[in-house]
């Protein structure tokens, strides 16, 4: 199994993509009506793609999981060309914290992280930081899930690619319980040859995750939550 897929909830595909495909210098995969695909890919380390997919609803207040994006030494510049890109400027309470909190075209909330030498070479996505309501438990249960390694980083927990390259995901302490509504960010895990589907279902109901069963008909994937109850997803094997 690996992490393959970031997917972002869009009421705007298009849009919100080509703003993403700019922001991270991705290669763009798919351009349809109702999906947008880029990839990120770091020379010898991860493969990520952002996957936007249409939905009706707007985003909602407080996500779960969201981008730090590395700014370093040039964090004021990284802002001003997301500015020019048509991020705003976003107020969340940061009050004086040394990264800057920004939106991007539909509201999601991102940072420009300032110089940390956790972020070195993270390349343009420094962190995915997801909410956890324990982090010691769930950073073995996504270390399973993922193949990433432990590593230390600003977070209580965090992992990395085997390579250490790449973005950390971050397991941050939740300011709340998962409430009922779907996270607009998501992570998809990819299985690979000799993975058995039910097998990677036994393992995550071990270790405290569960599989949901959403009333959307049959899909190419199953449906999963976290012990945290973070959604994420895990395609069928092509």
């Amino acid at each position: 199994m690996y992490l393959e897929n970031l997917v972002i909830d869009a009421v705007d595909p298009q849009r919100l993509g080509r703003f993403w495909e700019a922001v991270l210098g991705g290669e763009r995969l798919t351009d349809e009506p109702d999906a947008f695909e880029a990839r990120l890919t770091l020379a010898g380390g991860p493969v990520l793609d952002l996957c936007f997919q249409r939905v009706p609803e707007p985003p909602f207040a407080s996500p779960r999981l969201h981008l730090d994006l590395s700014g370093g030494t040039r964090q004021s510049q990284e802002v001003e060309r997301l500015l020019g890109l048509g991020a705003r400027h976003l107020d969340i309470g940061q009050r004086d914290a040394p990264w800057v909190v920004l939106a991007d075209p539909e509201g999601n909330p991102c940072c420009v992280m300032e110089d940390r030498a956790a972020y070195a070479d993270t390349g343009p996505l420094a962190a995915l930081p997801l909410d956890s309501a324990q982090p010691g438990r769930d950073v073995e249960f996504w270390s399973w899930l993922t193949g990433w390694t432990e590593v230390v980083g600003p977070a209580p927990r965090s992992l990395r690619h085997p390579s250490l390259l790449g973005p950390l995901l971050e397991l941050c302490p939740e300011p709340a319980p998962k409430g009922t509504a779907k996270n607009r960010l998501h992570l998809d895990i990819r299985l690979e040859s000799g993975d058995d589907a039910d097998d990677v279902a036994a393992g995550i109901a071990e270790r405290g995750g569960r599989e949901l069963h959403p009333p959307w008909g049959e899909l190419p994937w199953r449906f999963y939550a976290d012990p945290s109850g973070n959604e994420f997803c895990v395609p069928a094997r092509s």
